[in-house]
């Protein structure tokens, strides 16, 4: 499709209103990919009053729903993750961008699963890259999420450790 100087003229789209009069036809006269590949950002002109203005598109995710001991259910909360592991490592030279990836991991892979998964899953899928990231770390959180009551009980999951890495 070719306007009257012999440019390609870009695609008509119904449906996106702009934003200035409300006409529904737009153009498309850019696009790119923005945050990291996650959207796409448009450039639009509006073919009634020539009006410029950007959309965004993103992936529209399925929430992931944990289920709890109790039976109640919630949405995944990747912030209780990154609580956790921030207290599980602390004075531990960790960053938050490690944390942070592995929370999205977590998230990731529950996605992957199931639309429910457990909380038991999420703890022990937490627990399972975290061993591999800081042992020390691991040895804390494990130790508030296997309820640990005596020494015995970092003994055996240290013990545990060092048998997986011989």
């Amino acid at each position: 499709m070719r306007d009257p100087a012999n440019r390609p003229r870009a695609a008509t789209f119904w449906g996106v209103r702009c934003p200035k009069c409300g006409y529904e036809a737009t153009n498309v006269i850019d696009s790119r990919v923005v945050q990291g590949g996650s959207a796409t950002r448009r450039r639009r002109v509006c073919q009634e009053c020539s009006g410029r203005f950007t959309t965004f598109e993103r992936v529209e995710l399925t929430p992931v729903v944990v289920v709890k001991r109790s039976g109640d259910r919630e949405q995944f909360d990747r912030r209780k993750i990154l609580d956790g592991l921030v207290s599980a490592a602390k004075g531990r030279p960790l960053d938050q961008e490690r944390f942070e990836a592995l929370a999205d991991d977590v998230e990731d892979a529950a996605r992957a699963v199931d639309a429910e998964v457990s909380s038991t899953w999420v703890g022990l899928a937490v627990l399972e890259r975290l061993r591999q990231l800081d042992e020390v770390t691991y040895l804390r959180f494990a130790s508030v999420y296997k309820n640990f009551e005596a020494i015995d009980d970092f003994e055996r999951e240290a013990s545990l450790i060092k048998l997986s890495d011989a």
